[in-house]
Order: C-alpha cells, then sequence, then structure tokens
C-alpha cells in the first residue's frame, strides 16, 4: 500500500513535539526513548546554545528543560525565551526541589517544575496535562467571550487578542486565565485554582506568581488591577467589562 506523504505530514502534525535540554547525556536518551513510545516527537539538545539552535528550525509544543546547566541555566533560559514571546509549555528538571527553587521556577516564566530524580512516567502526565489546556475545549453554552477592557478573552479557544492582534499567553497565563474566566465575578480560593492548575503540591504561593505575571499581560498597570482583583483572606476574582 502506497502512503500519500502529505497524509504522513498531516499525522506527524498532530503530534506534540517536545524539546528535551540536559546535559545529562544519560537521561537524554532515557527521555527521548520513553517519551517517543508514548505518543511524542523529540528532540534533544545538550545545552542551552543548541536549544536555541533547534528553536531557529522548530516550533515545539512543549520543553522539558534542566536547570542547573552549564553556560546559560535553565531559568536563563526561560526567562530569555518568555521575553522573546515564546508560550509553549516548560517544564523544569533539577536536583533542587525546594518550594523557594519552584517559585523561582514559576517566576521566570516555567509552567511546572520536576525535582530529580523523577518516573518519567509522572513527567510524562504533566506534558499531557499542559498540552490539554492547550488543546480547544470542547464547546458549551455558558462559556463566552470575556471582555477586559479593549482585549477579549474567549475560553473555549485560550484566546487573548487586542486591538492589534492576538496576546500570546504561555500556557500556564492561558490555563489559569480560562480558570477565572469560567466563573467571572465569582471568587475562586487559592486552593481551588491550584488544585484546577495541577499545582496543589507545588502551593498557594505559585498561584500568586501566575496571577502576578498574568496582570502583566491583561492590566493597564498591574499594580492598579481593574479586571483581576485579589480579595484579601480569601482569593481572587476576574471582573470583566470595559473599564
Amino acid at each position: 500500500m502506497v502512503h500519500d506523504p502529505h497524509d504522513v505530514m498531516l499525522e506527524e502534525e498532530t503530534v506534540p513535539h517536545v524539546i528535551v535540554v540536559d546535559d545529562d547525556s544519560r537521561l537524554r536518551r532515557l527521555l527521548q526513548r520513553y517519551l517517543s513510545e508514548h505518543g511524542f516527537r523529540i528532540s534533544v539538545a545538550a545545552n542551552a546554545a543548541d536549544a536555541r539552535q533547534a528553536l531557529s528550525a522548530i516550533r515545539p509544543d512543549a520543553m522539558v528543560l534542566d536547570v542547573t546547566m552549564p553556560g546559560e541555566t535553565g531559568l536563563e533560559l526561560t526567562r530569555s525565551l518568555r521575553d522573546s514571546g515564546q508560550e509553549f509549555p516548560i517544564v523544569l528538571l533539577t536536583a533542587r526541589g525546594e518550594p523557594a527553587d519552584r517559585i523561582s521556577g514559576l517566576e521566570a516564566g516555567a509552567d511546572d517544575y520536576l525535582g530529580k530524580p523523577f518516573e518519567p512516567r509522572e513527567l510524562l502526565l504533566r506534558l499531557k496535562a499542559h498540552l490539554r489546556r492547550l488543546a480547544p475545549a470542547p464547546a458549551t453554552d455558558n462559556l463566552r467571550i470575556i471582555r477586559l477592557g479593549e482585549q477579549e478573552f474567549d475560553p473555549v479557544r485560550a484566546l487573548l487578542s487586542g486591538p492589534n492582534g492576538n496576546i500570546h499567553l504561555t500556557g500556564g497565563e492561558a490555563a489559569l486565565l480560562s480558570v477565572l474566566a469560567r466563573k467571572p465575578n465569582e471568587v475562586l480560593t487559592r486552593e481551588e485554582i491550584a488544585r484546577a492548575l495541577d499545582m496543589a503540591e507545588i502551593g498557594e504561593r505559585a498561584v500568586d506568581v501566575q496571577v502576578t505575571r498574568l496582570r502583566r499581560r491583561i492590566e493597564p498597570d498591574p499594580r492598579e488591577p481593574r479586571f483581576l482583583h485579589t480579595i484579601r483572606g480569601r482569593g481572587y476574582v476576574l471582573k470583566p467589562g470595559v473599564q
């Protein structure tokens, strides 16, 4: 049977493409084999410079990134990628699993944090969870376009747009805004948000970090929020509208 090359190309486009960046060659090979066996296309890089070269040729669906690499660290690369507008999910790997280290990763722009040693299956499940958040949600009657000043957010497509076009959100930012937009004008506790974002084990402080990042995207002045409000002692609430 002869396969149409176009069909092969379409099939490849539906397979999530992940870049694994780690200076440990044994771990790179292990993750490349394991994730490939579970339905991912994998590119590997030994350091930040190799990762940048790969990114010049491909647009990945996600990145798995070691923090403590020689030269440019994983945190520095994460920060640089976010500053340049790269919004794909980033999962950081590190031997330092303290809560403060995880918060530093989130502040740099990462979506998740996994301490070494770890089970490859846990990484697989986390990657799938982040990619699910980026997939279009099933249309339901109670989901509608949310107005945020001159911007609009579509919870179904997780798309934020403004007068000058689409505004790129990271996976974590889009996930948080989707959670809040599904219950506008309703206060959500940090615990509820953490559970919805699969961040319960990192702690509620991680929610605060994500809120700070999101405000930089949607608020004219993040120091004086118009839409995403803190309700002291309770949590956060999204108040849409033209303000």
